[in-house]
């Protein structure tokens, strides 16, 4: 895990440790919460938005601590995250590749692929940002079937971590350091596919 860790800490990606999934029932997680509704896919800390950092000592020092800690990347700082189900998402990456659109970085999350883009979080004014009504935390996946998007107060499960079923999240196009693209153009297609 460090050294995908160190990769996104290159590319100015904050990260922090996210719980695991153990053996021993479908809500067994590293968290020790009796029955955890979201087994390895959620922050260690309940501070993870102010822990979250690209700093190599200090994320090496977390993944020393515990090398089998999933990756939490926080969204709305650097990038944001369309989440769709994996047929749609599949179904717009083709679509994107035969026009000819850059994808930007895309991850298979389970049933899920996930399209970074960048931040709509630009306002001048702090008081002036409000979280989008499109932003559910992962916990509402079984309950929001269709797109969500990931922006400030949110957060992704990013590769190479493990998910409850014991298959690893991984990058269908890992991101290369270009910019990302421009979440509007990415949103016309997923909302295509996901209607």
């Amino acid at each position: 895990m460090i050294g995908s860790v160190l990769e996104y800490a290159a590319l100015g990606w904050a990260s922090c440790p996210g719980a695991r999934p153990l053996q021993g029932g479908p809500r067994a997680c590293s968290c020790d919460r009796v029955g955890c509704p979201d087994p390895g896919a959620h922050p260690l800390s309940r501070a993870w938005q102010m822990q979250a950092t690209a700093d190599p000592a200090l994320l090496s020092h977390w993944w020393q601590r515990d090398p089998e800690a999933n990756v939490i990347l926080p969204t709305g700082r650097v990038f944001d995250v369309f989440d769709v189900p994996a047929a749609a998402g599949l179904t717009a990456l083709a679509s994107m590749d035969s026009a000819g659109s850059a994808t930007g970085p895309v991850a298979a999350n389970g049933d899920r692929v996930l399209f970074y883009v960048a931040t709509r979080n630009i306002a001048e004014d702090e008081d002036e940002w409000w979280s989008c009504p499109l932003d559910f935390g992962p916990a509402t996946i079984d309950e929001m079937p269709g797109l969500r998007w990931h922006c400030r107060d949110s957060y992704v499960l990013a590769p190479p971590s493990t998910l409850p079923a014991g298959r690893a999240t991984s990058w269908l196009r890992p991101p290369d350091g270009r910019p990302l693209p421009d979440p509007l153009r990415v949103l016309d297609t997923l909302a295509d596919v996901c209607e």
